[in-house]
C-alpha cells in the first residue's frame, strides 16, 4: 500500500467509492473509529486507483463493483492516532451489481480489513449527513450535490490534541 511516515507525519494514497442509491449513501467505519467515511482503502504500489478500489471492495464487501468517473481529488490534512496526515484521496462514483443484496440492506452490516479489523457498513439518508461525524468533512455537503466535473478539494480538518506537526 502507498502509505509511509516519519517523525509523526504520514502520507497515504487512498481510493474511495461513492455509492449513492436513491437518497442514500453507503458509509463505513472501522471498529476503533468514531467517525464515518466512504468505503475504500489504500492503493498498492503500481496499481491504478480504480483497480485498487475494486480490489478493496472485493476484500471488504465480497462483491465486484463497477467504478465510474472520478468525482474528487482531495488533499486531506488531518490528525489521527497521534500522527499528522497528508492524504491524497481519489473519490470515484461506483455501483454495486444490480443483483447485490447489499442494495436493500437495512441497518448495519459487517466486513473485514485484510488485517482482521471489523468494518461496519451502513446506508444513510443523504439528508442525515449534517448530523453525522463524517470525514473528510467536505463530503457532508459534497455528497448531496455531486459535481458534474472532477473537482480538486483541499481539506484541512481540525488537528487532534497530541498529533505531531511541523
Amino acid at each position: 500500500m502507498i502509505s509511509f511516515g516519519q517523525d509523526g507525519k504520514r502520507f497515504n494514497l487512498r481510493a474511495a467509492a461513492v455509492f449513492i442509491e436513491g437518497d442514500r449513501v453507503l458509509l463505513h467505519r472501522a471498529e476503533y473509529e468514531d467517525f464515518w467515511s466512504l468505503p475504500g482503502g489504500r492503493v498498492e504500489m503500481l496499481e491504478p486507483a480504480a483497480e485498487g478500489l475494486r480490489r478493496e471492495m472485493r476484500e471488504e464487501l465480497g462483491v465486484d463493483v463497477s467504478v465510474g468517473r472520478l468525482i474528487w481529488v482531495a488533499e486531506n490534512f488531518f490528525a489521527f492516532q497521534c500522527d499528522a496526515y497528508h492524504e491524497i484521496g481519489l473519490y470515484f462514483l461506483a455501483h454495486l451489481p444490480e443483483s447485490s443484496p447489499l442494495l436493500t440492506r437495512r441497518g448495519e452490516f459487517h466486513g473485514f480489513e485484510d488485517n482482521g479489523v471489523q468494518i461496519r457498513f451502513r446506508w444513510f439518508p443523504l439528508d442525515s449527513l449534517p448530523s453525522l461525524p463524517v470525514n473528510p468533512s467536505f463530503l457532508i455537503a459534497g455528497l448531496t450535490d455531486l459535481p458534474e466535473v472532477t473537482q480538486h478539494v483541499i481539506q484541512r480538518d481540525q488537528p487532534v490534541q497530541g498529533a505531531a506537526h511541523g
